[in-house]
């Protein structure tokens, strides 16, 4: 068993803890990055294709306000481009497609159309209540985390379709049922990104843009700054602190350190045995933050046909087997590539296909939305995040009922020489890369804060 003595150890290599690993290094102390996986990125992972393209197959898009991983993009020389966004959007509901421009289908009923403005209002209005640092002290707090968005939905959208849409849109950022998410955590986080309107949209939102070459293109040179620190394939079974530091053990290595940043998903963050155990809170805050279950697909395409048709490449069809798409294509004309994400329940029975059957299920969607050449892909890519050991489902551990409000004060609270990074525990875009980011920045900081040491 290898034996490594450092300032810090950092447990996760996504983007939580490669940005802590890397700030640290930068102030000149010594870490250790364990990374469980074979492969650096956490919940992003890029594919370079032969050609030289990419494929995103975990979170790829960013937006306006993510000053943090847009600073990383600029630190590494890392340009980003604009997502595709012209033409069209499609919306399959009750068997029929409606085609149009914009956030709102306004091509649907006047009653649907109306009932989906009126709640991104009051959605925005409830956001801008939360106080993103604490929003379990919100002054509806307690009733809203009583409900699930299930429940809210029920109540406060009448038109089925506009509910059908709002549904699949919402519950799917948390990969999860609408009946298993606290509708205080949807409004805690969706305030964090700025609103619903950024939150579900494209342009000037959430998925505004890419970086250049994929995420890879910024988490790789992070790791090469970072360099022999690095150590991959290392699960870590135990964390052992005492009254000089901690003792970080994974399969075949023992590593000594001042303090610990774990930055591991919470839905795996118990899979490590902790001595003495976490205070009450945190143990439990493990047990309640799931992740749910997505589909991620890339249809590979000699050419983005379907912008030519005049759609844009977006689309959502509540219930079916290609739930959302949208157009992934790089900063180049080819080749086309259509992402298919699918969430939640759905993406649970999309699992249960054989390989085939899903690929059959799925383009044949693609083709009745954007014709027979849909079909046909030269390519075919599918991440089923749900089964990913060491992310424990899906992009974000979301909230149950309950949970902000009895254990949300223990996400950021460091439990001795423990402390926590991960998007979830970020206030500010909690559940994107950019949030990962932010989240890594305050860990190294924290650490070093605590020890006195404070970052050059």
């Amino acid at each position: 068993m290898a034996d490594v003595d450092v300032d810090y150890c950092v447990v996760g290599a996504g983007f939580a803890g490669l940005t802590a690993a890397l700030r640290l290094t930068q102030s000149g102390h010594s870490v250790a990055l364990l990374e469980a996986r074979d492969r650096l990125g956490g919940r992003t992972f890029t594919e370079v294709r032969d050609d030289g393209s990419w494929i995103d197959r975990g979170g790829a898009w960013i937006g306006p306000g993510q000053d943090r991983i847009y600073a990383l993009m600029d630190e590494f020389g890392v340009p980003s481009y604009k997502q595709y966004t012209d033409g069209e959007a499609m919306m399959v509901v009750g068997g029929k497609q409606y085609r149009y421009e914009g956030t709102i289908p306004l091509t649907m009923s006047p009653w649907a159309a109306a009932n989906l403005g009126a709640v991104f209002l009051e959605l925005g209005s409830m956001c801008k209540t939360i106080p993103l640092d604490a929003p379990w002290q919100a002054k509806k707090a307690a009733d809203w985390d009583k409900i699930s968005l299930a429940k809210w939905l029920d109540d406060n959208v009448l038109s089925t379709p506009a509910h059908e849409l709002l549904e699949t849109a919402i519950a799917g950022c948390y990969t999860s049922a609408a009946s298993e998410v606290s509708m205080l955590f949807v409004l805690y986080q969706m305030a964090s990104g700025g609103g619903p309107s950024f939150v579900l949209g494209v342009k000037d939102a959430a998925e505004d843009a890419r970086p250049v070459g994929g995420m890879g293109a910024v988490y790789r040179p992070m790791a090469a700054e970072i360099g022999d620190s690095v150590y991959l394939s290392q699960p870590v079974r135990r964390i052992d602190q005492d009254a000089g530091g901690v003792s970080i053990r994974s399969e075949n290595m023992s590593v000594r350190a001042r303090r610990v940043i774990v930055a591991v998903p919470l839905a795996i963050a118990s899979q490590i045995r902790y001595e003495p155990m976490l205070p009450v809170d945190r143990s439990f805050l493990h047990q309640r933050m799931p992740s749910g279950a997505i589909f991620k697909i890339a249809a590979v395409y000699d050419e983005p046909f379907w912008r030519a048709d005049g759609l844009s490449g977006q689309s959502a069809a509540p219930g079916s087997a290609a739930t959302i798409t949208i157009d992934a294509g790089t900063n180049a004309a080819t080749p086309g590539v259509m992402c298919v994400i699918v969430e939640g329940p759905i993406a649970r029975d999309l699992g249960r296909l054989g390989e085939a059957e899903r690929r059959r299920s799925v383009l044949g969607e693609l083709a009745a939305r954007f014709g027979h050449r849909a079909a046909s892909p030269v390519d075919y890519v599918e991440q089923n995040w749900s089964a990913e050991r060491y992310s424990g489902g899906a992009m974000l551990s979301h909230a149950p009922t309950g949970v902000l409000t009895e254990f949300g004060h223990a996400l950021r609270e460091p439990c001795g020489r423990i402390h926590w990074a991960g998007t979830e525990s970020s206030p500010v875009m909690c559940g994107w890369v950019d949030g990962a980011v932010r989240s890594g920045e305050r860990a190294a900081r924290e650490v070093t804060e605590h020890d006195g040491l404070f970052p050059a």
